[in-house]
């Protein structure tokens, strides 16, 4: 089956959303930690979310269409699910990476939905496949982290 670029485009735009949800739920997870070396993954985390959301804009826009901007509905609930549970959790770290955690895994499975979906152009198609490795490899960094922090 042929995908056309209206197609690509969409299929694009959802990984630029996801990659949106990612930078703004890092920004929350940020605030909600004092721990230095959190504040540090997490910036690391937002910035290669901030590189993908730069590759998928600029193959969006050479398609000739918009990025979307914005977040997913799904995102926001994280980010409001995210701020209740670290509010509960008294700022608990392994609570925050199981939260962390959480988030990853959509990305995660947004990516693969897409490279599996058929969305995408075979030129397009190499671009999301590197960047899922850099999502994936955030997503196991994280749940290495939400192993190793103990229950407070």
């Amino acid at each position: 089956m042929e995908t056309t670029t209206a197609t690509t485009i969409d299929g694009l735009n959802n990984l630029i959303q996801i990659n949106n949800d990612r930078i703004q739920g890092y920004l929350t997870a940020a605030k909600e930690t004092n721990e230095q070396d959190l504040k540090e993954v997490f910036s690391e985390m937002m910035q290669t979310s901030q590189e993908c959301r730069r590759e998928l804009s600029q193959e969006v826009t050479r398609l000739g269409g918009t990025p979307v901007e914005g977040t997913t509905v799904s995102g926001k609930f994280y980010r409001a699910w995210m701020d209740v549970k670290a509010a509960l959790a008294g700022k608990d770290r392994k609570a925050i990476l199981s939260s962390c955690e959480f988030g990853e895994d959509v990305a995660v499975k947004t990516y693969e939905a897409e490279m599996e979906s058929e969305s995408l152009t075979d030129d397009v198609k190499s671009i999301v496949n590197e960047q899922y490795s850099k999502i994936k490899a955030g997503h196991d960094k994280i749940k290495r982290m939400r192993d190793a922090a103990k229950n407070d």
